[in-house]
């Protein structure tokens, strides 16, 4: 690492907000990502479910931000990034117990659904670490802050396969729920004590039914930019959806790999990733956030797709390598949006007053359209052939780039 990187990221960190931030997403993720990618071999090999019932399981999962963001955002940008931000990660506690004490995939349901509640709090920490940085440094911030937080996923999917095939989907899902459980009680008493809320309230309240409805209006009053960037956001989502519960599940049956080396895969890219993801977030910074976001936008799909045409361990590692290259100079995150250069632009675009609540209706709009996108995956898989959804994925992963190059524009180095 140069002294000019070092610098970068002690200037980035000595912020109180981003180090706890970063610090606590990185404890959880160690955890989380143990077992996450298993998940769906773990509901069809322990809990009973079929493909079709892992689509609608994950549709339910998802249905966090079409749910809860908005309100979320709105909260935050009304009372304070910080209390809601506590609040949802007190609700992390309840789904670990809820996995725990579950026997079939129908009782899972409540887990699902209150993982999905725990999204209210994702538009205040958005929009916490964008009132941190200054808009010079947003692309660089995320871009550190996506490097820290990706750490695990360097070593936990590998280690997770391992545990796996070592010990079998139940009793290895349980370790990681247990873990979690300990971890969620450091992390509630991190930010309760350190972070700090950046969003200066104003005293003055709505009074009347006029002044209430002028304020709900106002809330829905954004850039034009932002609803195209919705709309890229949901054709982008729907086609990662469509196949993200599926691609483990095919890996395992079709590419006939192992855990361990599907953990490997996982862990192989996700070091690609995370070594990129701070280049990519300065690379945003100097240059242009469209660009850098066009490039995961654009190969992504396609890597997705390619997991198809694979015949062995070698070809998926390739595909693997190739999706974490361009995701980490993209710092692309879910559905090839929400990456470092996204969530930076989109900062750019709208006054620190509104971030949570716009994070909210982006997060409402893209949650309503792909949420049946998983559940159609799954039907697709199981009506007609295992390769059907991931060409519609890829689809809708170009339909998303076009709308995104055309119509998006980027505001001019210095606007807000």
């Amino acid at each position: 690492m140069t002294e000019s990187t070092k610098g970068i990221l002690r200037n980035v960190f000595s912020n109180k907000n981003i180090l706890i931030v970063s610090l606590t997403t990185t404890m959880w993720s160690m955890c989380d990502n143990g077992w996450r990618t298993f998940w769906p071999l773990w509901m069809k090999n322990e809990m009973g479910a079929s493909v079709v019932i892992i689509g609608m399981l994950s549709m339910i999962r998802d249905s966090g931000p079409f749910l809860f963001q908005l309100p979320g955002g709105i909260l935050a940008d009304r009372f304070g990034r910080k209390k809601i931000i506590i609040y949802g990660t007190a609700l992390r506690f309840i789904p670990p117990v809820l996995y725990l004490t579950a026997r079939t995939w129908e009782q899972t349901i409540p887990a699902l659904m209150l993982d999905a509640l725990t999204q209210i709090y994702m538009p205040a920490f958005n929009a916490i670490v964008a009132d941190s940085l200054p808009s010079r440094q947003r692309g660089t911030g995320y871009g550190a802050y996506r490097m820290i937080t990706s750490l695990p996923l360097v070593f936990m999917p590998v280690i997770g396969g391992v545990v796996m095939d070592s010990m079998g989907y139940a009793n290895g899902v349980k370790i990681f729920l247990y873990a979690e459980l300990i971890v969620a009680v450091a992390i509630v008493i991190l930010r309760y004590k350190y972070i700090t809320e950046t969003l200066e309230r104003k005293t003055e309240k709505p009074t009347d039914y006029t002044t209430r409805r002028e304020s709900l209006s106002s809330t829905f009053n954004v850039p034009r930019t932002v609803w195209k960037m919705a709309v890229v956001s949901t054709a982008s989502s729907f086609a990662s959806r469509l196949v993200m519960q599926l691609a483990p599940i095919y890996a395992r049956d079709v590419v006939h790999i192992t855990n361990t080396e599907l953990g490997l895969a996982s862990t192989l890219g996700s070091l690609i990733s995370t070594t990129l993801a701070l280049p990519g977030g300065m690379l945003a910074d100097r240059t242009s956030r469209k660009r850098i976001i066009l490039l995961p936008m654009i190969v992504s799909p396609l890597a997705t797709f390619s997991v198809t045409l694979v015949s062995g361990f070698q070809q998926y590692l390739i595909v693997q390598l190739i999706n974490g290259t361009v995701m980490g100079v993209g710092g692309g995150a879910y559905g090839q949006t929400g990456g470092s250069a996204w969530q930076a632009l989109l900062a750019d675009l709208v006054p620190r007053q509104k971030r949570a609540t716009v994070n909210g209706i982006l997060g409402t709009i893209t949650g309503v359209m792909a949420a049946p996108s998983s559940w159609i995956g799954g039907s697709l898989w199981e009506t007609y052939t295992p390769e059907t959804p991931f060409q519609l994925s890829l689809s809708f992963g170009y339909v998303a780039v076009v709308i995104f190059g055309i119509f998006v524009k980027e505001p001019k180095k210095g606007e807000e």
